[in-house]
């Protein structure tokens, strides 16, 4: 910038650097649309799985999005939008994470042509937040009713969320357990049903088979008991819940004790002695045979309770505790000597077994469990993860569902109808955004055609038999990935929650929108790293947005 009298002014610093107009547009699309690109082949039934590596040499096998996107190390701005989009799908419904990222990656495609039209920015953001709030109408009107009595559906529901997954084969027994544990912490209000997904407890352990994972109505420990001599079972247990160590306390004041006598020496063992057994005296009159506790406890307290044959844990987790209390409907105490026999909670047993060389803790049987756990198990450590990830969809799915109450078709069935619709809604908006929402519809259908392709079918020649299926009024038609023929899923078992597209649909529109009203790119650090090539403020030439020789983590994959 050029001052008075022909002198520079300056007003950023000299490593700043600067993309401006269709510069930054462009660039921030390319960086989006490499993204989207990448988790593209992992979606449906035939999708693939990505294999990633960090600096340390930590291996990840997945085609779960989140995940793949969360294990990418990215740096361009614009493409962390994008992780923050399967993020918030993620969090708000546990599904769905890969068909917002790819739908937003094609709304950005879809407007590069607009763009090149001339249409301004706002114009084709308006088009979009028409089409978006159109899309939500749609799938009310369209959406089909469900609740906890329907376990059939709600099995559907799980089924599909784990279809594509390594979870795949053993998706029906799967998915029964994923049911059982939403219907065991699920409540009924007058809003509708709330689920809270924490009081869910996923536990993993490698080896033996998927068919050996479990469901059990209370709370698995990854603990073992503190002392030999303590029972591997009890029945009818009475638990306390404890907070605070069973440990003789340390003065709060450095303070130092002399010891002259030998006779003294005895004297505080003995003292000491007698505090550990005035809190296992305390814990045996409450009624309790089993002590779950968050904090240490004393080997002498531990030699105690075994000669009173209460079985007893240390080091619980705090999230466990909560989960133990709902489990039990017993109350966490923080002052030992000070436990009722109201504080105890109950459970028809507890025991320890090895599972697959470790000793775990098993709280089972609650009568009025509000918690439960499932033990995932598979053959190595990364199917482990895997079924994990595929039990967090399901879960996540079933959820949703019940939460909102209305389900709907997959395999493409949703956004083709989707695309019709906004089609027929666009001839009735004047002016220039009618070119957005056909845009928009235009973006959706890209999810069946890459259904399509993952499966090895013409996506062109897949597309026209679902539109001619939809015109005709066949509102659940999607296509079939074994024949690549168009099929009624919704009564092939092919559903999903409402609130899956709802919220695909939603964050992807939101997120491309920003992204497109960017002209101006700032970078204080001077984020294009000094390479050859690159405009100022942009990404290196050729990286489309991304780092030099693909994205982090991801081993030159692309």
């Amino acid at each position: 910038m050029v001052g008075l009298g022909g002198q520079p002014v300056f007003i950023m610093s000299e490593d700043a650097e600067r993309t401006t107009g269709k510069d930054a547009q462009e660039n921030n699309i390319a960086a989006c649309k490499t993204v989207a690109k990448a988790v593209r082949t992992t979606l449906g039934p035939k999708g693939m799985d990505k294999m990633m590596v960090d600096s340390v040499g930590d291996l990840v096998v997945t085609n779960d999005g989140v995940t793949i996107l969360e294990e990418m190390d990215l740096d361009h701005p614009a493409a962390k939008m994008m992780v923050e989009v399967a993020q918030t799908q993620e969090e708000e419904v546990g599904d769905g994470t890969t068909t917002a990222v790819v739908l937003a990656g094609e709304l950005l495609k879809q407007s590069e042509d607009l763009l090149d039209q001339e249409i301004h920015p706002t114009v084709i953001t308006k088009g979009y937040r028409l089409a978006r709030e159109k899309s939500v109408e749609v799938l009310d009107d369209i959406a089909e009713e469900v609740d906890l009595k329907d376990t059939d559906t709600l099995q559907k529901v799980a089924m599909t969320a784990m279809t594509g997954k390594s979870a795949e084969t053993s998706r029906e027994y799967l998915a029964k357990i994923a049911v059982n544990a939403i219907e065991g912490v699920a409540e009924e209000t007058s809003e509708g049903f709330q689920v809270d997904r924490d009081m869910i407890k996923l536990e993993k352990n490698q080896g033996g088979t998927v068919e050996d994972t479990e469901l059990v109505k209370g709370v698995i420990l990854n603990k073992e008991k503190v002392h030999g001599g303590m029972p591997e079972l009890v029945e009818d247990a009475k638990i306390a819940l404890i907070d605070s160590p069973i440990e003789v306390k340390e003065t709060e004041t450095d303070a130092e004790i002399n010891i002259s006598d030998p006779a003294q020496m005895k004297s505080f063992v003995e003292q000491e002695e007698k505090q550990l057994k005035e809190m296992v005296n305390s814990i045996e009159a409450s009624g309790a045979n089993v002590v779950l506790c968050q904090k240490g406890i004393d080997d002498i307290a531990q030699h105690y309770l075994a000669k009173k044959g209460i079985f007893a844990v240390r080091r619980v987790s705090s999230g466990d505790m909560d989960k133990l209390a709902k489990a039990t409907n017993a109350n966490i105490v923080t002052n030992v000597n000070e436990i009722e026999a109201d504080d105890l909670g109950t459970s028809g047993s507890v025991k320890q077994k090895n599972v697959g060389g470790d000793a775990m803790t098993f709280v089972q049987d609650c009568p009025e469990a509000k918690s439960v756990s499932i033990l995932i198990r598979g053959g190595t450590e990364h199917v482990v993860d895997e079924i994990e990830r595929a039990m967090e969809d399901a879960l996540g799915g079933v959820s949703a569902a019940l939460r909102n109450g209305r389900v709907v078709g997959g395999g493409g069935a949703t956004e083709v109808e989707l695309a019709q619709q906004l089609r027929d809604y666009a001839d009735s908006v004047g002016g220039r955004e009618q070119l957005a929402i056909n845009a928009f519809a235009d973006a959706l259908e890209v999810l069946p055609r890459t259904l399509s392709e993952n499966a090895g079918f013409d996506p062109i020649d897949t597309l026209v038999e679902l539109r001619n299926k939809h015109d005709e009024g066949d509102v659940w038609a999607g296509i079939d990935v074994t024949t690549g023929k168009s099929k009624q899923l919704f009564q092939e078992g092919v559903v999903e929650p409402k609130q899956t597209k709802t919220q695909a649909v939603t964050s992807a529109s939101e997120a491309a929108e920003m992204i497109l009203r960017i002209d101006d790119v700032i970078s204080a650090s001077g984020f294009s790293g000094g390479d050859e090539g690159g405009p100022a403020g942009g990404p290196p030439a050729g990286g489309g947005g991304m780092p030099p020789g693909g994205m982090g983590g991801m081993g030159g994959m692309m």
